[in-house]
């Protein structure tokens, strides 16, 4: 029981440290990249849906990304999604097809990027840091059943403890080297 308490809470922070590599992925330096319109959501007959989901979403060159609804009433609704997103993109219409120039990369627009990506980071922490509760809400619960000592339950705080500063300590790594990254020039 302990074990498997020990267990589910890295493979949790594991997990958590998997979405933030994959979500600091989207963050490109300059070039575009489709998975950079993944977050974006846009209104589809009264629901909430990512714009990959109304419309086909593909690279016209290294710094274009071009987006053609599979219906033409979503046009204006995906071009607003994306303009008023924080990913500091102006998409233009040009008949049934919008097209997302990827900026060029200013020191201002790397220093908003660096906040997106700390914002990421801090999500992960956060994340990270809820699972721990959780873990411990857990060894509480088989203390209460007494299915385990006190003591037994304080090593094992200690050991998710452990596992969690290894967790933040490996966030804070990933963010530093995608900071390096993007005010490299």
């Amino acid at each position: 029981m302990l074990d498997d308490v020990k267990k589910t809470a890295e493979q949790k922070m594991q997990k958590s440290l998997e979405a933030l590599k994959n979500d600091l992925a989207k963050v490109r330096t300059g070039r575009a990249h489709t998975g950079l319109l993944d977050h974006v959501m846009v209104e589809y007959y009264g629901a909430m849906v990512s714009v990959n989901q109304v419309a086909n979403v593909n690279l016209g060159d290294a710094r274009t990304i071009n987006v053609q609804p599979y219906e033409k009433n979503m046009i204006a609704k995906i071009e607003k999604a994306i303009r008023d997103s924080d990913l500091g993109l102006n998409p233009a219409t040009n008949g049934d097809l919008i097209r997302v120039p990827m900026p060029m990369l200013t020191e201002e627009r790397r220093r908003d990027l660096t906040k997106i990506v700390r914002t990421e980071g801090e999500s992960a922490k956060v994340s990270i840091r809820n699972i721990r509760r959780d873990a411990n809400d857990g060894l509480k619960k088989l203390i209460k059943d007494k299915l385990i000592s006190e003591d037994d339950e304080r090593r094992a705080q200690d050991e998710i403890q452990k596992a969690t500063d290894r967790a933040v300590a490996e966030v804070d790594k990933m963010l530093q080297v995608k900071e390096a990254d993007l005010m490299a020039v």
